[in-house]
């Protein structure tokens, strides 16, 4: 596994909340990372049916577009009851036409399960795939897993996407009730990013 040894990643994303998210984790290490918006990127289109495949659609493209080493992150949350939906296209389900209402996709989902009178608990998992790329094309790839439940009515002001409806295994509270710093050290995000960490940069 190749060691990251560069002072600069740029994180092929537009989401302010994952960026900040992963400035936190990052910071340890002396890593300055910046994002798509401040490098002038554009998103390209997600067009693979899995987080690996749409996550090295974003680093390719970020790379090539910079010359920059870049962190891509596929993520969503995936609901056992729904066959895994919305998965991939977690985004996808909160797209109005003018932005992303979470709020609607949350509402969505949690109809669909109403629909099929889903037993409680819930279950569901937050998923995030990491594809850290080099400016010659050599990648090293990760995951993490975040086992919880969905829950009803959204609850919390913290996070962002479908955080105040899911409850993580073992919590009495959602993600969007949790302090950033606690969630940053629980999320499938921070998993993921521990796995990297391991394998990259320690």
């Amino acid at each position: 596994m190749r060691k990251f040894t560069e002072k600069r990643l740029l994180m092929a994303t537009h989401n302010a909340g994952k960026l900040n998210e992963m400035r936190a984790l990052l910071a340890p290490y002396g890593v300055d990372v910046t994002g798509a918006a401040a490098a002038g990127l554009s998103e390209p289109e997600e067009t693979e049916d899995n987080f690996i495949g749409n996550a090295r659609i974003k680093a390719r493209a970020a790379m090539e577009a910079t010359g920059l080493p870049v962190l891509a992150d596929d993520s969503g949350i995936c609901v056992d009851a729904l066959d895994g939906a919305p998965g991939v296209y977690t985004a996808d389900w909160a797209e109005t036409g003018n932005g992303r209402d979470f709020g609607m996709a949350m509402e969505r989902t949690w109809r669909e399960l109403e629909d099929l009178n889903t037993p409680e608990p819930r279950n569901a998992q937050f998923r995030c795939t990491l594809v850290l790329m080099w400016p010659d094309g050599h990648d090293e790839i990760f995951e993490g897993v975040l086992p919880g439940r969905v829950v009803w009515p959204p609850r919390g002001a913290e996070g962002h996407g479908y955080d105040p409806i899911f409850m993580p295994e073992g919590q009495q509270v959602t993600l969007g009730e949790m302090a950033p710093d606690v969630k940053n050290r629980l999320s499938h995000r921070a998993l993921a990013v521990e796995n990297m960490i391991r394998g990259c940069f320690a």
